[in-house]
């Protein structure tokens, strides 16, 4: 039995949870002058800063006199600091954003004495597969957590080992981050309970010291704690103080030969908490949203702007990894906590969308007026369909796309519309101020016929003479309100007059690269790109030569792939109660699935031949809420349509879905089911830097029942089906591996309650959240199937993901019109299967460490960054070419590892899942 124990001082710190950041920022102030002032008044003590920088950024906005007091502290490794920026949910943000998150927060504590080297992960609700790589390439041999670690483990440490082989030792925190806490309840006898847990735990411990965590949530050490242990040490057990980083480096020693391969969602020794992955949806959605529209501004602004917005877009990543924090993207805080976060992910959608679009502003310079400019984001050729607004062609004539080479190919007219006066773009919370230019009825010197209100979109339709009936601006108004607070965010505003149309226009955009064209009429009948069959409709099938879909008589799609896969009754909507919390999700014992709709119509809206589309809406009778008996739904039942779009395109694989409805019942989850021709004992999903495969079952053993339901961030694969995701996403294999499961709302109304049936403690305060009903919120969800009997791998998976993730960017030119179009760019170009590209952005010599500090004594300006990951378990060769003459490969942080000369063209080979990052110059 180990005859010593270490004591590492800390606390844990929710930035916010079951209060809103400022509130608890008052808090964590306080608690760090009292841990300044004990560290000063007593050399001996320690304190680690729970392993992220956003702590001590938040304080030292409110104390900057302390900076140098904090500064010496770190400096003398009295305080611990970093090398995160915030403690995140690993499973609810991109792989790319983690690796910013360590890169951010091992910088600013760079600038505050340095970072802690120990990849601390103290409460996270469960590890994503390739943190141990990510932890190896910035330099780091140590990690230490607390949930996920499964029952295998019975040391206090292991290897924890990444897909591509990369390992950390890893300290399990197998009672926790505050196992040190119930030690000191009575400071008196602090030498007997210690004795007492070291007897208890021996078998963990080995000859190592006992790892005392001596700190919780929200609360500083109390100042007299290190009186206490000396008084402790005299009674017969050696006691020191330490960090953590002190407590690794210089007090472990036993050989560690377990070994953990891959993520950490075991239930064994902690909650994991799987229910945060499906609530509060509309978060999930706008942390997708935030990160691509920061990785689209990175790459425009890397390649086509002359100005570095580097300052903005380090605002916006900082927002994105801020909103990251285990407590916020998850949903598991107060309605006002969780406001606040969307709001925050909202401003670094925007900060990212003002830099994107200022970069293509650049290229549109050369693009005459009446034609528009098109933007590839991903590093490889594709053709895709844009949706741009024009002249409507004169009657007996179509529309032609016109290209720089003088080529012209047809176009679709998917719906006409007046001469547009006004298109603008806007946060709802301005919406009242556009209503200010209405004169009674008069706007812009015309008067209002009608208006169209949806969610996200406002229409005024404009006349000389009104055809309709009267006006009345204060229902508008009343209108306008109540949607704007149903909807926040971006809203178009589109006043019109005379005819326009809206055209689908087919663009072959190069690798990263730029096109242009114009739309203009011609007498001539539309077709589909002669590279591939047109987009066809026929009675309830769309078609394209890859895939087709049928509309059955039950509403739900079979869908045949060209392999002769058939995925029938695809579309299933399954609507069960949930009695459950932010955490966790319970089915009351006697619950009503409510699977069969009342009604059922099918409507054709557009039939090719570049795109078809047909809306399938189907009513069902929910449920209003639970009764008051938790355990029973309500009997009164609520109508709801669900519209589900179905749409095919000329040229893709797969099948792009789209479900809407307007949720009126409350405690409910909804999920889109897709059977599998046979059933399957795995599944696989794609996220951050890896495809992890998964069985039918969780891994038991703690206080909460072990729920097989699994994150999913760009694709969820099961047999013959593949389902191509827009945001981080819930899934389960349900019926013994007969059908993939797809979370699409679940609706609950407390933070965590008391008593319940899948979980034996509260995971905390049963705290009203009425917002997290989502009632009154029209809730959708996109996403594509793709059917292929050769599974995600044979069915491309991880570049069809991006390419349905990443819309080509549209803007319309600024030189004079009628002028000539300007050839197309081609960018960076990356070619290799299952490579993905997760960031390209400017750097400079500081930042990179690509320059004279890397010893060539030359300072050589900007480099272009980019990360590339292997996503297969076999290696891969990977051709980056553009206009670059040298290449240094780089650690996570930026560090340089090699240097090669690049004329225009690298050649990589990437090890199975390897994680590699190159700067090109």
């Amino acid at each position: 039995m180990s005859n010593s124990a270490v004591f590492v001082p800390h606390f844990h710190w929710d930035r916010e949870w079951y209060e809103p950041f400022q509130v608890f920022r008052h808090r964590l102030v306080a608690a760090l002058d009292t841990v300044l002032e004990t560290a000063e008044a007593n050399p001996g003590f320690r304190f680690t800063v729970d392993g992220q920088m956003a702590a001590i950024e938040d304080y030292l906005e409110m104390r900057p006199e302390n900076r140098d007091r904090v500064v010496a502290l770190v400096t003398e490794g009295r305080i611990a600091i970093g090398p995160w920026l915030i403690l995140l949910d690993e499973f609810l943000c991109s792989g790319e954003t983690i690796v910013r998150n360590l890169r951010m927060g091992w910088s600013a504590a760079a600038k505050l004495g340095g970072a802690m080297p120990v990849g601390y992960l103290p409460d996270m609700f469960g590890h994503v597969a390739q943190m141990p790589q990510i932890l190896a390439r910035a330099g780091f041999e140590h990690a230490a957590l607390w949930r996920g670690v499964p029952a295998a483990i019975e040391g206090h440490a292991f290897r924890w080992r990444a897909p591509d082989g990369s390992e950390v030792r890893t300290e399990f925190l197998f009672d926790g981050y505050d196992n040190g806490l119930d030690v000191l309840l009575v400071p008196d006898r602090v030498g007997r309970a210690l004795g007492d847990y070291a007897e208890m735990t021996a078998a963990r411990w080995g000859s190592d010291p006992v790892l005392a965590m001596a700190g919780t949530d929200h609360n500083a050490p109390d100042p007299d704690l290190a009186a206490w242990l000396r008084r402790a040490s005299g009674e017969g057990r050696p006691i020191t103080i330490a960090t953590l980083d002190e407590y690794l480096r210089e007090h472990v020693h036993d050989e560690v030969s377990a070994v953990v391969t891959g993520e950490l969602r075991s239930h064994s020794r902690g909650n994991i908490l799987p229910g945060v992955l499906s609530v509060r949806l509309a978060l999930k959605q706008r942390m997708a949203l935030a990160e691509r529209t920061i990785d689209h501004a990175e790459r425009m602004n890397a390649l086509w702007s002359r100005r570095d917005d580097s300052p903005f877009l380090a605002l916006a990543w900082h927002k994105v990894i801020e909103s990251t924090a285990h407590d916020s993207v998850v949903g598991s805080g107060t309605d006002e906590t969780c406001d606040q976060v969307a709001a925050r992910l909202a401003e670094a959608a925007q900060t990212a969308r003002a830099v994107r679009d200022a970069a293509l502003a650049e290229p549109a310079g050369l693009v005459p007026s009446d034609g528009h400019l098109i933007a590839n984001p991903l590093p490889f050729e594709r053709t895709t369909l844009v949706e741009v607004d024009v002249v409507a062609p004169p009657e007996g004539s179509s529309l032609v796309a016109t290209l720089a080479d003088g080529s012209a190919h047809p176009v679709q007219l998917v719906s006409e519309a007046p001469t547009v006066l006004s298109d603008e773009r806007m946060d709802a919370s301005r919406l009242e101020r556009v209503l200010r230019r209405i004169h009674r009825r008069e706007l812009f010197g015309r008067l209002i016929d009608h208006y169209e209100l949806t969610p996200g979109s406002l229409v005024f339709h404009l006349a000389e003479v009104p055809a309709e009936g009267p006006f009345d601006l204060l229902i508008l108004r009343r209108e306008v309100a109540a949607a704007a607070a149903a909807h926040p965010g971006e809203w178009r505003v589109l006043t019109v007059e005379e005819a326009r149309a809206t055209a689908l226009v087919p663009v072959k955009v190069p690798a990263s690269g730029l096109t242009a064209f114009r739309v203009e009429p011609r007498e001539t009948s539309a077709a589909a790109p002669a590279s591939y069959a047109p987009s066809t409709a026929a009675d309830r099938t769309l078609s394209n030569g890859l895939v087709e879909v049928t509309v059955a008589a039950d509403g739900t799609l079979d869908i045949a792939g060209a392999d002769g896969t058939v995925l029938r009754g695809v579309g299933r909507l399954v609507d069960g109660g949930d009695r459950g919390d932010s955490y966790n999700y319970a089915p009351p014992a006697h619950d009503v699935l409510v699977q069969d709709p009342t009604e059922i119509t099918v409507d054709l809206l557009e039939d090719g031949p570049l795109r078809s589309q047909l809306r399938v809406t189907r009513v069902y009778a929910w449920p209003v809420a639970l009764s008051d008996d938790r355990d029973l739904r309500d009997g009164r039942t609520l109508p709801t349509p669900v519209e589900t779009l179905v749409e095919v395109r000329a040229g893709e694989p797969f099948v792009r879905v789209r479900t809407s409805f307007l949720n009126r019942s409350a405690d409910h989850r909804l999920r889109f089911h897709v059977p599998l021709p046979e059933p399957v004992a795995t599944s696989s999903s794609a996220g951050q830097f890896a495809v992890t495969e998964r069985g039918l079952t969780a891994e038991g053993g703690w206080g909460e029942f072990p729920l097989p339901t699994f994150p999913a961030g760009t694709f969820v694969s099961a047999g013959a089906a593949t389902v191509l995701l827009d945001h981080s996403s819930e899934y389960e294999l349900v019926g013994d591996g007969a059908e993939l499961a797809i979370t699409l709302l679940r609706a609950i109304g407390s933070i965590s309650v008391n008593i319940h049936p899948l979980r034996d403690e509260p995971a905390a305060s049963e705290i009203p959240v009425p917002g997290a009903q989502d009632l009154g919120m029209r809730v959708e969800n996109r996403f594509a199937v793709v059917p292929s009997a050769a599974g995600w791998r044979g069915a491309d998976a991880v570049a069809l993901a991006e390419e349905f993730r990443n819309d080509v960017l549209v803007t319309r030119g600024t030189a004079p019109a009628g002028g000539q179009l300007p050839p197309d760019a081609g960018g960076l170009r990356v070619d290799g299967q299952d490579v993905l590209v997760s960031g390209v952005r400017r750097v400079t010599d500081a930042e990179s460490g690509t320059g004279a500090s890397a010893g060539t004594g030359v300072e050589t300006g900007t480099g272009i960054e980019v990360r590339l990951v292997a996503m297969r378990d076999s290696a891969s060769t990977v051709r980056v070419t553009g206009a670059f003459s040298e290449a240094t490969t780089v650690d996570l942080l930026g560090r340089p590892l090699s240097r090669t000369e690049a004329a225009n063209e690298l050649e990589l080979a990437l090890g199975p899942w390897e994680i590699r990052t190159v700067v090109l110059r």
